[in-house]
């Protein structure tokens, strides 16, 4: 129980607010809006503020907000106010972020039985803090403002005030729960809709993150932006009579946290120059900070030397991007781990895990005692990890594990292959990073089959169907090949039935905003 010097306290808090208001009429020229904020650190409105109104609450709420209490005079009109956070157009990604990082401390019991504890005092905090003004406005000026005098003998004068500060704080009690009934807002008015569509529209193009696309895949940069809810930088990226590049920026980007998505994928050397010129171009025009989202990396085979007198072209393209300024990659699962070490320690890469897509995709199927298959000694990790992923978001047990050896005799051709594991009667699922000419995955397959599996697929991050690596899946004996968009499609693989494509577009654009709200990356593959 409260003390009584407490209910006291709270009392004469709530008279003398009362006794400082400039009101005429009881509840009407004294606009209340008493705001809970969240633990983001955010402001509390004052009572008094002639700006409160239902479209700042509204907003409010969507940063996070709790509205207790709000009531503002018929008879005036007032301005909308917008919560600072209303500018980032983020708020999906930010809700998936802070669920993340919710579920993870879900996780630890007692960091769970210690943050309810938390939450449970700071309510009772918040009701203390908004007690007297809820007061205020659940309880007429009359009832409050007539003094009370009471007198009694000086032996019963305790027991008296202790039954009057008893009365008075039933009566408040009784007050506070009448004010913290639901409240139902009225509709917008035809200005206040006005001035949402305006801010909406302002809002696309403002705060601190820009984005902008090269021609290498134009359409997921797009896509990218759309999920973010703004809209793709206006840039010119071109060529001139003679062949050169031709790069422009047509908005202001100094002190913006700017994002370039390129990948480096057929045409190589054309897509590679246009993004180190528009690095380059966005440093000039001093930006605060430049990540380059690479969605394939080009060059990410050449990563050592295997014979004499060959260059290591995926550290040379690096050293190429650290040059003009990069300060961060963002990349869609390299063909080797060691190609982030390429790149100094002033510039960190993100090697996002493509895997997490085609797991909801071959999670929701009919599998059949799925076997993961690596085709070569090089991507076992990769399939493990696949493996592991099935096993733990969609409850699949007993997944097994098989690998294929094989020999080339040069590159893109292979000489012999060799099955190590048991796919007998069973439902196989190759995976790999990338599918070029697809002549060791339709030959892997054809080795799955006749050790007898059941029906065989094929997942990659990246389907570059070079030649006729298009044609070859369209007569193999694979069931279905499973490819992100991290390269651009074309009108031959949208007609391959055997051919599905998913988006990588909702994982960049998370790991966009996280790294522009400076939260965790790796929360996205947990």
């Amino acid at each position: 129980m409260r003390s009584i010097s407490a209910l006291s306290r709270r009392l004469r808090l709530s008279t003398s607010v009362l006794k400082g208001s400039r009101s005429v009429e009881p509840f009407r020229a004294l606009p209340v809006c008493s705001v809970a904020q969240g633990n983001d650190g955010g402001r509390r409105s004052r009572p008094g503020s002639l700006r409160a109104t239902w479209a700042g609450a509204a907003a409010l709420m969507g940063a996070g907000a709790v509205v207790t209490a709000c009531d503002a005079s018929i008879d005036q009109e007032f301005e909308p106010t917008y919560h600072k956070n209303m500018k980032d157009p983020m708020t999906i990604y930010a809700k998936n972020a802070i669920r993340r990082e919710t579920e993870a401390q879900d996780q630890e019991p007692q960091q769970k039985d210690k943050g309810g504890e938390d939450n449970q005092q700071k309510q009772e905090d918040v009701k203390e803090d908004l007690a007297p003004q809820q007061t205020l406005q659940a309880t007429s000026q009359k009832s409050i403002t007539q003094p009370v005098t009471v007198k009694n003998p000086p032996g019963a004068q305790d027991e008296a005030a202790t039954e009057l500060v008893s009365a008075q704080a039933t009566s408040a009690s009784s007050a506070l729960d009448a004010s913290l009934a639901p409240i139902q807002p009225p509709q917008m008015t035809a200005a206040e809709v006005r001035i949402e569509e305006k801010t909406r529209k302002a809002k696309q193009h403002s705060g601190g993150l820009k984005i902008f696309s090269g021609n290498g895949n134009m359409s997921l940069a797009l896509e990218i932006a759309k999920n973010l809810g703004i809209n793709l930088g206006k840039a010119t990226v071109g060529r001139f009579a003679d062949g050169e590049v031709n790069v422009v920026i047509h908005e202001n980007v100094r002190g913006k946290d700017v994002y370039v998505i390129q990948p480096t994928c057929t045409p190589v050397n054309d897509n590679l120059m246009e993004l180190l010129l528009m690095v380059s171009t966005l440093r000039r025009a001093s930006a605060r900070r430049i990540t380059v989202v690479i969605p394939y990396y080009g060059y990410a085979r050449q990563d050592r030397k295997m014979q004499a007198r060959v260059p290591i072209s995926a550290a040379d393209v690096a050293r190429l991007m650290e040059a003009m300024g990069v300060d961060r990659v963002i990349a869609v699962d390299l063909h080797c781990g060691q190609i982030q070490g390429f790149f100094g320690p002033r510039v960190p890469v993100d090697n996002l895990d493509g895997g997490i897509v085609g797991l909801d995709y071959f999670g929701s199927k009919d599998l059949h005692n799925p076997v993961v298959v690596s085709p070569d000694a090089g991507g076992v990790y990769r399939a493990k990890k696949f493996k592991e992923g099935l096993e733990q978001k969609y409850d699949m047990q007993d997944i097994g594990l098989a690998m294929i050896v094989k020999q080339r005799a040069r590159a893109g051709s292979v000489d012999q292959m060799d099955l190590v594991g048991d796919v007998k009667d069973c439902d196989c699922i190759m995976v790999d990073d990338m599918i070029d000419t697809a002549g060791t995955l339709c030959k892997a397959a054809d080795v799955l089959v006749a050790s007898g599996a059941r029906r065989v697929f094929a997942f990659a991050s990246h389907g570059l169907l070079s030649g006729p690596g298009n044609d070859r899946i369209a007569h193999s004996k694979m069931e279905e090949v499973v490819i992100l968009n991290t390269i651009p499609t074309s009108p031959q693989r949208a007609a391959n039935e055997k051919l599905t494509e998913l988006s990588v577009a909702p994982l960049l654009a998370q790991a966009i905003f996280n790294i522009h709200a400076k939260k965790s990356i790796s929360a996205l593959f947990k």
